[in-house]
């Protein structure tokens, strides 16, 4: 049935979209400036890898605010627990850093 319903749904894609034979349409279209130079660029692994890393980090912030909301009711297990998590954290951060990660060039 998953397979009917995928099939189907590709089918009526295909009939529903419009088509046009015009190559002007298949030109890359940017803020009605004319595209310059190719668009298989590939960017640099830098970028993915900041960007990760960020998202890690941002991630991470999800964990730490239930925990201070909570911080009276956890007492000191609470807190030793949430500084070996950052201290896990800190460890990545220089691991990245070290690695040179973080380096834009």
């Amino acid at each position: 049935m998953g397979t009917g319903v995928s099939i189907l749904a590709f089918n009526l894609a295909a009939l529903l979209r419009p088509s046009s034979k015009d190559p002007k349409n298949a030109e890359v279209y940017e803020c009605g400036m004319d595209p310059v130079g190719t668009p298989w660029v590939s960017p640099n692994i830098r970028f993915y890898t900041i960007a990760l890393v960020f998202v890690a980090f941002d991630v991470e912030t999800l964990y730490i605010f239930p925990w201070a909301v909570e911080f009276k009711k956890l007492g000191l297990p609470g807190f030793l627990e949430m500084m070996t998590f950052i201290g896990i954290l800190f460890i990545g951060l220089l691991f990245a850093w070290k690695q040179g990660a973080l380096k834009w060039e």
